[in-house]
């Protein structure tokens, strides 16, 4: 169950713009979510009628965050986030985004980092946001996932942007419940820690290079080793991962193409076995500026074992056909997907989207059709937005409401 769900560079390091901040700057937001479904598919997992509280999920939240110049080229950043349902559990809803049992309420320290730059070389540690196609920050839910994590960029190199990361820790499992990847739990009381051990440590290396300005290349190698049991008798001594990726942006034409190979090691009682998988992507549109944005997307994965998705979150990947709500379906083995995003802003009035996915399972095992529509609009500092979304996994037909309101401050 989900609720429990630029610049690559510039995301690498979000709070990094610290840099340009005079001494000390405080924001922050509130947030309250609410989801609804009937058909009990993709929202709580029950059968219970729309708008039925056991049918429904809400939460609010609260994030303070700060960022300061400590020294000169020395910057500090960190984030609260507070979690509770403000007594919705019982009459409203009888279900949370994250974090709670619907009766306490929680909080985290989402970010607590230093960060400092010598010539074009920037060096970031602690808890933060990270954006790399197999391990990235979520943004779907009340509260984002977060990392322990060292960061390195350096673009000495004309028009590339060399990134070298080591992550030991992630909160996806201790505040998600679920996780994607094999993420061994540390903490064994509940309530010790928000934060558990990535894997036994992974290594990440990235090249993204823009020398001809239509086009975007990047390649990124990942190296996980964990001790992880995941199935009985079976073992995980490891991950590596590639990830190719190439986007193309010129006179409103857009094109990408995306490759992804995952080797698992692991180890079946006395014998050692590698299991190579791989998944791959391609996608063409075309923007009107001002007026929309229209993605056409297909994918394919391996058929040994899945493949495509985030290393420590949801399910949810960064393939381009990746569903609106229903994670962790185009990324299944022996799976075929097809995207159609359309995005239209109308001026002053609202924004629309429009996301439809099909994917189809060899075995049978995984076939689904989401169709999703949007409409988003801010009034200043309160951005609001409400999706309705139609999904049929093998034949399990639900249909759900969410609204989301957001204020900053």
């Amino acid at each position: 169950m989900k609720y429990t769900k630029m610049s690559l560079v510039a995301a690498l390091l979000v709070g990094s713009s610290a840099f340009a901040i005079d001494n000390v700057k405080v924001s922050g937001d509130a947030k309250l979510f609410y989801a609804t479904e009937e058909g009990g598919m993709s929202v709580t997992g029950t059968s219970d009628s729309i708008f039925n509280k056991d049918a429904s999920a809400g939460q609010v939240a609260a994030s303070l965050s700060l960022t300061a110049d400590l020294t000169k080229g020395i910057s500090f950043g960190g984030k609260v986030t507070a979690l509770s349902t403000l007594g919705l559990e019982g009459q409203l809803v009888n279900n949370v985004w994250e974090a709670t049992n619907g009766v306490t309420d929680s909080y985290i320290v989402n970010d607590l980092w230093l960060a400092t730059t010598v010539g074009k070389t920037t060096v970031k540690l602690g808890r933060m946001e990270l954006d790399t196609p197999l391990v990235f920050t979520e943004k779907w839910s009340i509260v984002e996932n977060t990392f322990e994590a060292a960061v390195v960029i350096n673009t000495d190199l004309p028009n590339t942007t060399l990134v070298g990361a080591y992550v030991g820790g992630t909160n996806s499992q201790a505040v998600g419940g679920t996780g994607a990847g094999y993420a061994g739990v540390v903490n064994a009381t509940a309530n010790e820690s928000t934060f558990s051990q990535f894997y036994d440590g992974a290594f990440a290396v990235g090249v993204i290079n823009n020398s001809w300005e239509p086009l975007t290349a990047q390649a990124w190698y990942y190296d996980a080793q964990s001790k992880e049991t995941v199935a009985a008798g079976t073992d995980l001594r490891g991950v590596e991962a590639f990830w190719l990726q190439g986007d193309v942006s010129m006179d409103g034409i857009l094109a990408g193409v995306q490759y992804t190979s995952l080797k698992l090691q692991l180890t079946a009682g006395a014998a050692d076995i590698d299991v190579d998988t791989s998944a791959f992507a391609v996608m063409v549109g075309y923007e009107m500026k001002d007026m929309f944005t229209a993605k056409l997307s297909y994918s394919g994965v391996a058929e040994d074992h899945s493949a495509g998705f985030n290393l420590a979150g949801s399910g949810k990947s960064k393939l381009y056909t990746e569903a609106w709500w229903n994670y962790g379906t185009v990324t299944a083995a022996d799976t075929t997907a097809i995207n159609l995003t359309v995005e239209a802003p109308i001026k002053d009035i609202v924004d629309l989207g429009f996301y439809a996915t099909m994917a189809d399972n060899e075995v049978d095992a995984g076939d689904m059709t989401e169709v999703t529509v949007t409409a988003s609009r801010s009034f200043g500092p309160l951005d609001t937005s409400a999706a309705l979304i139609y999904a049929d996994k093998n034949e399990n037909q639900s249909g759900a409401l969410q609204a989301y309101l957001t204020y900053n401050f």
